[in-house]
């Protein structure tokens, strides 16, 4: 056995889609392992999927649009972690819970995933880049999940329907501005109980402010 690291098998064909899918498997995993978009490399996500770099500009015409399509599936998984902490909800008063569950998540996400929630927001320039083709499971984004729990404030008579229109923009802004506080700024040191009673109590905050 040498010492040289191995390198991954050059493959010469793939499937159809295949090769595009093992590029973009490649950008995530690189954002994750490096911390985000900067990590992102496109040379070296046709190396880990075994192809020439030629072979990757079929399928990517630059570094950019690898990483415009991690941030698109980063910002799916996003939405996938809120949905699942609305899912684990059970007892009564599900609106406000389902309501509390999406800031939940949302900061859970960027909690355990910091890589990725830096490359959801890198190529984004208006809230429509966040909403359709970042959409989650169910088909809605994050932005949509937000709407739809608001909606379900309306329709339990918890939040006054005059209130209801730009809400969106009051509580995402909260939540994401304590998320890049625990990814990137002086919070980042918190325990993770420390976290979870500070996440509490934001989302204490936006319940008494919506």
């Amino acid at each position: 056995m040498s010492g040289t690291s191995a390198k991954p098998t050059r493959r010469s064909t793939y499937r159809h889609g295949a090769l595009r899918d093992a590029l973009l498997d490649a950008g995530v995993a690189m954002a994750r392992e490096g911390g985000g978009p900067q990590a992102i490399v496109l040379r070296e996500a046709a190396r880990r999927a075994g192809v020439a770099p030629n072979a990757a500009y079929t399928h990517f015409k630059d570094r950019d649009a690898l990483v415009q399509a991690v941030a698109r599936v980063a910002l799916s998984r996003l939405a996938a972690a809120m949905l699942a902490e609305q899912d684990a909800i059970t007892g009564a008063d599900a609106a406000r819970a389902r309501f509390r569950a999406v800031g939940a998540g949302y900061l859970r996400f960027a909690r355990d995933e910091p890589g990725l929630f830096r490359t959801a927001f890198a190529t984004q320039r208006d809230v429509s880049a966040v909403a359709e083709p970042a959409a989650g499971p169910t088909g809605r984004s994050a932005i949509e999940i937000l709407g739809d729990a608001l909606d379900g404030l309306v329709a339990a008579g918890l939040l006054p329907p005059e209130r209801r229109p730009g809400a969106e923009f009051l509580a995402w802004p909260t939540v994401h501005g304590l998320a890049c506080l625990v990814v990137e700024g002086p919070l980042r040191f918190l325990a993770a109980d420390q976290f979870d009673g500070l996440t509490t109590q934001l989302l204490d905050m936006i319940d008494r402010g919506i």
